[in-house]
């Protein structure tokens, strides 16, 4: 089974957007394995980011995520990675589609909302970067087996 972690960034914490973006994620039939409310800062903003130091947005981007509270989830499912950024949608909520939380909550450029990683790769290591492996957990749930193709597993 695939992890990835998505967060609400803090412009979805502060408009109250929290329980609806985790919603989605729930309905889709994603499985939280790990969640918890948290502040970035600029140590860790800078190694998840590392990637685009150099790039003109990259002070915009740490300053931004660091400006207030993030809620991080740790999600499995088959897939998840692809799943995950498709419910996202596009980066810029101008240009993401309608039915995605960017698409339906977002209508700024600079302001996104949420973030999810791009590849199991990547998955693997923000994942380290903001749990520990004792905050994951293991568990069933009961009507998975509807919800994960027993196919892939």
């Amino acid at each position: 089974m695939e992890r990835t972690l998505v967060f609400v960034k803090p412009d979805g914490v502060q408009r109250r957007l929290i329980g609806r973006i985790v919603a989605r994620f729930e309905d889709k039939g994603l499985r939280i394995v790990g969640m918890k409310m948290m502040r970035v800062d600029a140590a860790l903003a800078e190694r998840h980011y590392a990637e685009h130091k150099g790039k003109p947005f990259y002070a915009g981007l740490l300053k931004f995520v660091t400006a207030g509270p993030i809620v991080a989830m740790v999600l499995e499912g088959n897939d998840v990675v692809r799943i995950a950024r498709q419910m996202l949608g596009k980066t810029f909520g101008l240009e993401a589609e309608p039915g995605t939380i960017r698409g339906d909550f977002g209508a700024a450029r600079t302001y996104n909302l949420v973030h999810g990683s791009d590849s199991p790769e990547s998955a693997r290591r923000e994942i380290a970067l903001y749990f520990r492996p004792e905050e994951i957990l293991d568990y069933a749930r009961s009507g998975d087996e509807w919800n994960f193709d027993a196919a892939k597993e």
